[in-house]
């Protein structure tokens, strides 16, 4: 069974999780003091302008930033009752126009679902969702939910009823990973979620707009919350040195991260501890480097061959060159885990096109393939495969989520 590390340093703006899988770097979240990002915020914003012509409304966020929120993610007002809410409109079907929606001024309950990027402020929803470990509250749901990672069989029913049993309030998304955990957890993030929500929407109906009521997970928690049910085998936790010299306690990142699994995973507790050794943990596990390595353009492959990444204004490309393998089909299937892997640790986001190395026969492009496919299923960030073009090129989508890491890492 593989191993599974979860290491945390602060580096000048940098805080830094990154996750290893038998001492390979596998997942990496960063946050930048100077570059703050609001994925996951929930805001009290006020709506500034109805754009017609986008069947959206530009809601004031505070800090002179606004957001765009289409007229499909508008749901009614939230701040009046503590019923669940539904869909203005239903599933599938053409949103009503903006102006039947809000008015301009109209306070607004609001989650931010994808950051700014370029010229575009950040993208807005009212479908709040509060994720932990196991299950994502939807506050505003009525349903349980199942992931589809858990296939069509009976287990999904079986799930559906033991959350319905143990979850407080209603609107629950179910991981696949909660089918193997104790009800106690279950419960106990259930509830943790629950009284996030209460205290949220109290403090959205105690105040004015626009204001920010919640921030979204910070670097550390998103990396325990992506890792779901598969759990860390061990945390450590190097908190730069006090301006002292001499600290008491625990310092501050040890203490945060401890309050959260205190609140949302107790069973993580024990494995949590601080970075003691005079020799900095990123330079101990020569993380440092492994990060540098994902700015280059050249990734080489494990066993021969290597990926060009390069980003353009409209998509990233992935060129894989075979180098002096003999066989293509090889060199793809290594290409294939390695561009997964790639793609999450830079977080790419957009239309990504990949150009493997031609190979031999139809067979074996769907052998490529379905390994690019089952490689990016893990992914905690929606990623869709949609096949190979006529001229043998791959293209797929990953979500956009967060500020990718080049920008983070520019000076």
């Amino acid at each position: 069974m593989s191993r599974l590390e979860l290491l945390v340093d602060r580096d000048g703006p940098l805080t830094r999780a990154a996750v290893l899988t038998d001492g390979r770097l596998t997942d990496l979240h960063i946050d930048h003091a100077g570059r703050p990002s609001l994925l996951g915020a929930i805001i009290l914003g006020r709506v500034e302008r109805i754009a017609t012509g986008l069947n959206g409304a530009f809601v004031d966020l505070g800090n002179g930033l606004s957001g765009l929120l289409p007229a499909a993610d508008v749901r009614r007002a939230i701040l009046d009752d503590d019923s669940p809410q539904s869909r203005p409109h239903r599933p599938g079907a053409k949103p009503a126009p903006i102006g039947a929606l809000l008015r301009t001024g109209q306070p607004v309950l609001v989650q931010v679902k994808a950051d700014a990027a370029g010229a575009k402020g950040p993208s807005l929803t009212m479908d709040i969702t509060l994720p932990g470990r196991f299950l994502v509250h939807a506050p505003l749901g009525r349903d349980i939910a199942v992931s589809k990672r858990l296939g069509s069989g009976p287990e999904r029913a079986t799930l559906a009823r033991r959350i319905e049993q143990l979850a407080t309030g209603a609107g629950w998304i179910v991981r696949a990973g909660a089918a193997q955990i104790s009800d106690d957890l279950l419960a106990a993030e259930s509830e943790a979620l629950h009284l996030q929500w209460r205290a949220i929407r109290d403090d959205a109906r105690a105040g004015s707009a626009p204001r920010l009521l919640h921030s979204g997970p910070d670097a550390p928690t998103r990396a325990l919350i992506e890792q779901g049910a598969a759990a860390p085998d061990a945390i450590l936790v190097d908190d730069p040195p006090p301006a002292g010299g001499i600290r008491i306690g625990d310092g501050p990142l040890l203490s945060g991260l401890r309050d959260w699994c205190g609140n949302h995973a107790p069973d993580l507790l024990p494995r949590l501890g601080g970075h003691t050794d005079a020799q900095r943990l990123f330079d101990l596990r020569d993380l440092d480097a492994a990060i540098a390595e994902l700015l280059d353009i050249r990734v080489p492959l494990p066993l021969g061959g290597s990926l060009v990444i390069e980003r353009t204004e409209a998509l990233t490309v992935v060129d894989v060159n075979a180098g002096e393998r003999g066989n293509p089909l090889d060199v793809n299937l290594d290409a294939a885990a390695e561009i997964a892997r790639q793609l999450r640790l830079r977080n790419v986001g957009g239309i990504v096109v990949v150009d493997f190395v031609n190979m031999r026969s139809r067979g074996d492009a769907e052998r490529v393939l379905a390994a690019l496919s089952q490689a990016v299923e893990s992914d905690p960030v929606q990623t869709q495969v949609y096949g190979m073009s006529k001229l043998g090129l791959v293209e797929l989508t990953r979500a956009r989520r967060g500020t990718p890491l080049a920008a983070l890492l520019r000076p």
